[in-house]
């Protein structure tokens, strides 16, 4: 029934799919999930008003289609008596939903009440260009030559300590954290910064990530190896990614190691300077906790 009036916000939601492309994404954008069926000639009605709205909107929502005839453990999870039937998903939970093919006009208010407003191409469609990338070699040496210039100011220390793990210079970097003032000790990019040299520590005689990934492969409850591997993309900058194999640590088993699986992730979260990709997996994780 998917037409391709929005093909970027409207797609077919199944069992298998429905946690990464419903839930994880309600966590940055709200999805309406739509119950529907070939046979019913109301969800023939509202099915093309959804998705006008869907493409109206920009991306402000997403909408998830679910066939119930292919369909229906989700239909039964969700108690669908009727269709068509719609469900708004946002922060990874139920929040309202609707019977019957609602007007345009209805639908519209629907969304406004939960704070679901119409965006605008500028503002959900173009791509920003990325901001220029500051090479962490080029930093130290600029960084190194103004500290020697200026001893007194533990401030530029402090940012030479941080731009020194970015190049791997772990032993350097803590011994500059350590002789910081007692004001500075305490600052978030200290605490950052020693959250960063747990995991280069972590990482000494670290297997290389191939070994890594093929010992999950084989056995994905290594969570020793999703551990190391996690550090290893944190440490590398790639962030999504070492978060992600945290939080599958605390999926599989949130004790392992006298609460590692958490551990692991507030440190990430100090060391990780994306506050959008923090909050994120912040939620996902007090999703799983709580």
């Amino acid at each position: 029934m998917t037409t391709d009036t929005a093909p970027t916000y409207v797609f077919d939601a199944t069992a298998d799919n429905f946690e990464a492309q419903v839930l994880q994404k309600s966590l940055q954008t709200p999805v309406l999930v739509d119950f529907w069926a070939e046979w019913c000639g109301p969800c023939k009605t509202l099915g093309p008003i959804l998705e006008k709205l869907a493409a109206d909107y920009h991306g402000a929502f997403e909408l998830a289609k679910v066939d119930v005839d292919k369909e229906p453990q989700l239909a039964g999870a969700f108690q669908v008596r009727s269709i068509p039937t719609v469900f708004l998903v946002k922060d990874g939970q139920l929040v309202d939903g609707f019977p019957g093919a609602l007007p345009e006009g209805q639908i519209r208010e629907f969304l406004k009440h939960h704070g679901v407003e119409p965006g605008t191409p500028a503002e959900t469609d173009a791509v920003e260009a990325p901001a220029p990338v500051l090479d962490p070699h080029e930093e130290v040496v600029r960084l190194r030559g103004e500290a020697a210039a200026n001893a007194d100011n533990a401030e530029l220390r402090l940012e030479l300590a941080l731009a020194l793990l970015k190049t791997g210079a772990a032993q350097e970097a803590e011994q500059l954290l350590d002789g910081l003032p007692a004001n500075l000790a305490t600052d978030d990019r200290a605490q950052r910064a020693r959250s960063r040299l747990e995991f280069a520590s972590l990482l000494k005689d670290a297997p290389p990530v191939a070994v890594l990934e093929a010992s999950i492969a084989s056995n994905p409850d290594d969570l020793r190896a999703r551990h190391i591997l996690g550090a290893l993309h944190i440490v590398g900058g790639n962030a999504e990614a070492g978060l992600e194999q945290f939080l599958e640590m605390l999926r599989r088993d949130r004790t392992y190691s006298d609460g590692l699986p958490r551990k692991a992730l507030i440190d990430a979260f100090r060391v990780v300077e994306d506050e959008d990709l923090v909050g994120r997996y912040r939620r996902r994780m007090s999703s799983l906790l709580f």
